[in-house]
């Protein structure tokens, strides 16, 4: 494994996941996967709530994946993490850092001593002969980062850096941009949690996290046919293979519909408001991944309901393939399920 290394570590809902890339003279090489299933309840909305469990889960990831080392850069993306674009005044970036808390003490939810906070400039804009900073405030709970900072440290790995997992989809999928597409949407789907990511040519223009994923689908069954959470699963998975309309089947379709086009519009709506934030800016596509994604004709309603064309997107597209130990079968399983932690890791690279 010859060149620099780095892992990316995605404490999700129900999953946890880990990445590791290498880089040398041959490009980035995916060296090795893997995810290990977490208890009901021990991460909520993507935050740790039950630190031993979870921890137990990640030295079970480390000890069955064979990482070969355990410091990770950690994503972050919970109800208590704010994204909003921002104009500042120009300064200096050491400036800039040092006097952001007075900046946004009051856009903010919570104190400012009580958030880890960044900026991102977007760009620079110049009106009247006053310069401005348009870019990204990301905010965050410092209890939400250190519970799962601190379960990490538990598990026995060094968090060298925490990073918006908004901004790792990005990493992972703004380069599958053709030459004719400048503005697109990312959208990785996961169990609680769901990222929209819209970017120009690799700059994020607009992000936002919604509470609401893949288990909300398999909740509305569950609760629809009154089966267990492990049998609803089975039945969405069923559904989303099988024609609609089958009398065994009816709950199940009338669970799904409904809550997926409640997702459908909350999806639709964030993209609206970001076209009328940005009236000279056009979303051309919508590249889509996350476990959320393999439900059969998601896609197309997506498409349907926002009059844009809909694709897979693939963290893997300009990976080389190491000895991962996974075969062709496996690796197109792991595709849209990567994203997250693929763009970890390239961020530490």
């Amino acid at each position: 494994m010859a060149g620099r290394t780095a892992i990316g570590l995605d404490i999700g809902t129900s999953v946890v996941r880990a990445v590791e890339l290498s880089y040398g003279r041959g490009g980035l090489t995916l060296e090795r996967f893997g995810q290990v299933v977490l208890p009901d309840g021990a991460v909520t909305d993507g935050e740790v709530t039950d630190s031993e469990p979870v921890a137990q889960c990640i030295k079970q990831l480390w000890s069955a994946t064979g990482f070969s080392h355990k410091r990770v850069v950690l994503g972050v993306a919970n109800q208590r993490v704010i994204v909003r674009q921002l104009d500042l005044p120009w300064m200096e970036q050491d400036e800039l850092r040092a006097g952001l808390p007075f900046q946004v003490q009051d856009l903010l939810p919570m104190p400012t001593e009580q958030a880890v906070m960044d900026f991102y400039p977007m760009e620079e804009i110049t009106q009247d002969g006053r310069r401005t900073l348009r870019g990204l405030l990301v905010a965050a709970s410092k209890d939400a980062v250190l519970s799962n900072v601190t379960c990490a440290a538990s598990a026995g790995l060094k968090v060298t850096s925490v990073d918006l997992t908004s901004f790792a989809v990005l990493r992972a999928l703004g380069k599958q941009s053709g030459l004719d597409i400048e503005t697109e949407a990312l959208i990785d789907i996961g169990a609680r949690v769901t990222n929209v990511v819209v970017h120009s040519s690799g700059v994020p223009r607009f992000v936002r996290i919604l509470l609401m994923g893949g288990q909300d689908i398999t909740d509305a069954v569950a609760q629809e046919t009154g089966s267990t959470l492990m049998e609803a699963e089975a039945l969405k998975q069923q559904y989303s293979v099988r024609r609609a309309g089958r009398g065994e089947f009816d709950s199940v379709q009338r669970a799904v519909v409904t809550t997926v086009s409640d997702f459908v519009d909350e999806i639709r709506g964030s993209l609206d408001y970001f076209a009328a934030s940005n009236p000279g800016i056009r979303v051309q596509r919508i590249l889509v991944s996350g476990g959320g994604s393999r439900l059969e004709g998601l896609l197309d309603r997506l498409s349907d309901a926002t009059r844009m064309p809909v694709v897979p997107g693939d963290p893997l597209v300009s990976l080389r393939m190491g000895r991962t130990g996974l075969d062709q079968q496996q690796l197109e399983f792991v595709r849209p399920l990567a994203t997250v932690p693929v763009g970890l890791a390239l961020g530490a690279l």
